[in-house]
């Protein structure tokens, strides 16, 4: 054994005697001081395997993609106090500040910046007319913060690879922690989760600790964004490789979320037209989680009979209507202005909890009205339209992924950004590959 692998295994031996010391003396039990060691142990070596790919990562990307992750944390586990976003927000912002130039006019080509930016431009004109300042001022720093972003993705310097898979392992790293957080009850139930209607009635998904939440679905985003960012690189070691698809497996199983479940599914599938070897470890990645889960998660009802399999997506979509058709015309047009995020009431699901639509063009509609639509369908088009025309530079990580972001944006919002926005950032970065890469000369007849 070399001196770095003793080392390697020194430290995840030291992580899982921690969190297994910690918890026998939080809850007094051997067992689960033995389970809270098992998943030590776990995170342990999901952060030496974050570790080994530092190397090969950008540090611009690896700040930027922990930067949008630490806003996902945030916002679960600080629901009712949205100082503490508004805070980190500023003073990552100021960090971007120094990172915006040169600014790159190929930005404006980019479909993902236009996804992620333009809807929070038209709903704050929106707020404007119906006289909603505060709300209008809230989107205007939204949509400069996201906009920063993009320009901070379009002016990184060196090889563009290294930022996408700088985003990757800061994820990966954010995963860990979780794991870490959440050690005395990974392989516990109940599980720990936040006194909200969010995760009242939810003990049986993990969400970290009560003091480092995330959304199960969130985190299990990030897991299988680093799955596939890693997993389908020829950069990494193979067990680097493998390591992070079964980190991606461990958070579907505790998660229990389906929409990671088909991103993953999605990107397996594009992937065997690539390397049908290789795609035989995410196949099997998604037959254990199917396996552990058994398959009747996938069509389980999370809030009971009248919320269905779609957990009240439907519902709320039919709520996006009838709150469209009664909104004035400029909300009907430039977006509603309930709040800064357009949140949704729904009388069955009480008066203390904002929805969220949890459908990417729906969303548009309801952030940006008609005009947010056309802007959400132009950017889709531009996005497509990069990838296509530059399929032949497209690296197989981005080519697979497209296609996983296209299909979850059914039952997500995280095509369109927003706040701990994981998925636009990496696509964003993706897309920016291509328009900042030589394009290769198409092949000559002889």
């Amino acid at each position: 054994m070399t001196g770095r692998a003793g080392w390697a295994v020194a430290g995840v031996a030291a992580v899982g005697l921690l969190a297994g010391a910690v918890e026998l003396v939080v809850d007094d039990s051997y067992r689960a001081a033995a389970l809270a060691l098992l998943a030590g142990l776990i995170a342990g070596a999901v952060g030496v395997l974050t570790v080994s790919l530092v190397p090969v990562a950008d540090p611009r990307g690896l700040l930027l993609g922990a930067v949008f992750a630490v806003q996902g944390v945030l916002s679960w586990t600080y629901t009712n106090t949205g100082v503490v976003v508004w805070t980190w927000l500023l003073l990552s912002g100021l960090v971007l500040l120094c990172w915006c130039r040169p600014f790159e006019v190929v930005a404006l080509r980019s479909g993902a910046a236009w996804l992620g930016v333009s809807y929070l431009v038209i709903g704050a004109l929106g707020a404007v007319l119906v006289m909603k300042p505060e709300i209008a001022l809230q989107r205007v720093l939204y949509a400069g913060y996201f906009g920063l972003v993009v320009l901070v993705v379009f002016a990184g310097k060196g090889d563009v690879a290294r930022f996408t898979r700088g985003i990757a392992v800061a994820f990966l790293g954010t995963v860990a922690v979780l794991l870490l957080a959440g050690s005395g009850n990974l392989f516990t139930a109940p599980h720990v989760v936040p006194d909200t209607p969010w995760g009242r009635g939810f003990e049986y998904r993990f969400w970290g600790a009560s003091w480092l939440l995330d959304h199960p679905n969130a985190m299990a985003c990030i897991a299988v964004l680093a799955a596939i960012r890693i997993g389908a690189d020829a950069t990494p070691a193979a067990w680097q490789r493998v390591g992070s698809v079964a980190t991606a497996v461990l958070v579907l199983c505790v998660s229990d979320s389906r929409t990671g479940f088909l991103l993953l599914l999605t990107a397996t599938l594009v992937f065997i037209w690539y390397d049908h070897r290789r795609a035989l470890v995410p196949a099997a990645a998604l037959a254990v989680v199917l396996l552990v889960n058994g398959p009747s998660f996938l069509v389980k009802e999370r809030y009971g009979d009248d919320a269905g399999v779609s957990s009240g997506r439907v519902e709320t979509w039919r709520q996006v209507g009838a709150d469209w058709r009664r909104d004035s015309l400029a909300e009907q047009l430039l977006g509603n202005t309930r709040d800064a995020r357009a949140t949704v009431y729904r009388a069955s699901s009480g008066a203390d909890i904002k929805l969220t639509v949890d459908n990417a063009p729906i969303a548009a509609l309801r952030k940006a009205g008609v005009v947010g639509v056309v802007a959400f369908l132009t950017g889709l088009g531009l996005l497509l339209w990069n990838v296509w025309r530059r399929r032949r530079d497209a690296p197989p990580w981005l080519m697979v992924f497209v296609p996983g972001a296209l299909v979850t944006m059914i039952t997500n919002e995280w095509l369109i950004g927003g706040t701990g926005g994981t998925l636009w950032l990496l696509l964003l970065a993706g897309e920016a590959t291509l328009l900042l890469s030589p394009r290769t000369a198409p092949a000559t007849a002889r």
